[in-house]
């Protein structure tokens, strides 16, 4: 059986960040029905991996932090969320009933949780709140999963 890979990240990606890590995900992505990709679909590196996975014949499982999570997105963020949403083959919800860092830190647990490796498109700074990257990165790091941080030395973050 393949493993399954998760993903978190930033929401906006500086220049040259989604390039590099959807170059990354190609070259190390299983093709074929094998693949697994666990996503909250948040706009940026969620919605950039999943459509990856997609594309390379994977399936597709969304793990949202709330109830109308989408609400939270941009609107191009909300519109490739609900095709993305739409194309997933399995979705868990977390017990929330609007956004909020418990939500989005729970939905990160669940997400590790579910998969074998964590990609993390990350500057590696802490989390600016609860349930951020970093603090899904340390979950992840604390729960023995492998973690492959996709970042560009010299790049921040504005």
């Amino acid at each position: 059986m393949s493993p399954r890979f998760g993903i978190t990240g930033h929401r906006v990606l500086p220049p040259g960040i989604a390039e590099h890590a959807v170059g990354h995900w190609r070259r190390a992505l299983p093709a074929g029905a094998g693949l697994v990709g666990v996503s909250s679909l948040a706009d940026g590196a969620d919605q950039l991996f999943a459509g990856c996975v997609l594309a390379a014949g994977g399936t597709l499982e969304a793990i949202l932090p709330c109830a109308d999570y989408g609400g939270s997105l941009s609107p191009d963020g909300r519109e490739r969320f609900e095709g993305l949403l739409r194309a997933a083959a399995k979705v868990i919800e977390m017990p929330y009933a609007e956004p909020s860092e418990h939500g989005f830190l729970a939905a990160g647990q669940a997400l590790v949780d579910r998969c074998d490796h964590l990609f993390a498109v990350w500057d590696g700074l802490p989390s600016r709140g609860l349930g951020g990257t970093a603090d899904v990165v340390a979950y992840a790091r604390e729960r023995g999963r492998p973690v492959t941080v996709l970042w560009i030395d010299g790049v921040s973050r504005a």
